[in-house]
């Protein structure tokens, strides 16, 4: 699994991503309403593969680490919007900021793998105002225009593990 980002800085675009995160999903195929998901992500486990930049990105003036170490999502509405692929709102906190969004996801497939566990696929992208969040760090430039773009493009590709049945207490 993966989740990372990009964002234009000066006239190139800066990638980036998170080391540590984890969610789970409850997944009826035949009924979306009736599914859900939860996801968290570790904000000091950001990596642009810049240690001076990664220790910017979580201070007070980007992610806030230390006050607000988790951006998590939390679903209360799936609807199916074509084939293998939903429209899933719910409440996205980010910078201890809560706003509700409706974020696309296509399913992208199940399968048995050599473990006996089966394994379904899910593809997130889209795109978030960073201003919605109180991510308002910037500079501006003597040319015109500023350092960091307001719009930055998520990209989460999920790997999901389907949780085996408890066995019976005896």
């Amino acid at each position: 699994s993966d989740a990372s980002f990009q964002i234009r800085h000066f006239t190139s675009k800066v990638r980036g991503g998170f080391t540590e995160f984890e969610g789970t999903i409850q997944a009826d195929p035949a009924k979306a309403e009736m599914s859900s998901v939860v996801f968290t992500i570790k904000t000091a486990s950001i990596s642009t593969h810049n240690a001076d930049r990664d220790k910017h990105l979580q201070s007070p003036d980007f992610f806030d680490a230390a006050k607000c170490p988790d951006i998590s999502f939390k679903s209360s509405q799936i609807t199916a919007a074509g084939k293998d692929k939903y429209d899933v709102k719910g409440t996205l906190t980010m910078r201890c900021v809560s706003k509700e969004v409706t974020i696309p996801v296509a399913f992208t497939g199940m399968v048995a793998d050599p473990w006996g566990n089966d394994r379904a696929g899910f593809e997130i992208t889209t795109k978030l105002n960073r201003k919605d969040y109180g991510i308002n760090w910037n500079k501006a430039l003597d040319a015109g225009g500023s350092i960091l773009a307001d719009d930055v493009d998520v990209f989460i590709n999920l790997e999901a593990v389907k949780k085996k049945p408890e066995a019976a207490k005896k």
